[in-house]
């Protein structure tokens, strides 16, 4: 049986690291990018036969090419994971804030998510996953592009999986929605349910694993999207 591969966008630390860690030990062969090269030197210094590196920002031009590049590399591609993700407090509308935001979560996301799913139909069958969040259900006043962009990314991930349908391909896109998890990049003033990273990640690979369209990590973050759904407005701007 051909060893499986897989592609972890924004794995050069936290949850991505996590997950292309747990890959390797999976026996999957990894392709890792992220903007700091010396932190994937040090995860391919621990597996040089299993992985292989792309250092690059997703809010550069032309990274398609070098994802294209990696997927001939790595020998092909079965799963490609969308890590890459940033979203500060905006509390002024910070200009720097918003647009490096969207940068991330829309325009470099649309790039890559958009080529791996082409290269899926042509090959005829992949997964993607994304990595969306809790906090794409609705709009927050505190960080208005980061849920917004988080709202693309899951209509995104269900526009294709209608897509995939219709060109009946064995296509599938998870849409991955956290809730606060135990990172160094995890913000928020009135944290709660917050999960360790080493259980998200289970969680996360056990979705995937199983093909899922949707999944909350944890499953009790559910709850809390479906009452943010059916908060009226007039109570729900009170608390975001």
């Amino acid at each position: 049986m051909a060893q499986k591969k897989i592609i972890i966008v924004g794995a050069s630390s936290g949850i991505g690291r996590e997950i292309a860690n747990t890959y390797v030990t999976m026996g999957y062969k990894v392709g890792i990018t992220g903007r700091r090269e010396h932190l994937l030197n040090e995860l391919k210094e621990n597996y040089p036969d299993q992985i292989i590196t792309s250092c690059f920002d997703v809010m550069e031009s032309e990274n398609h090419e070098r994802l294209r590049k990696l997927i001939e590399d790595l020998g092909g591609l079965d799963v490609l994971i969308y890590n890459s993700g940033y979203g500060d407090p905006s509390k002024e509308l910070n200009w720097e804030v918003e647009n490096r935001t969207t940068k991330t979560n829309v325009n470099g996301f649309v790039e890559i998510v958009g080529y791996a799913f082409n290269y899926f139909v042509q090959q005829g069958h992949g997964q993607i996953a994304i990595t969306s969040s809790v906090a794409a259900v609705r709009g927050n006043s505190w960080a208005p592009a980061y849920s917004a962009s988080k709202a693309f990314m899951s209509n995104y991930a269900e526009g294709l999986n209608i897509k995939a349908k219709r060109l009946k391909k064995n296509i599938i896109v998870t849409d991955i929605r956290p809730g606060f998890i135990d990172t160094k990049k995890s913000k928020g003033n009135t944290q709660f349910w917050v999960v360790r990273k080493e259980k998200a990640v289970k969680e996360i690979i056990k979705a995937i694993e199983r093909k899922k369209r949707v999944v909350y990590i944890t499953k009790r973050w559910w709850l809390v999207a479906q009452i943010m759904k059916l908060l009226p407005y007039s109570l729900y701007r009170r608390i975001v």
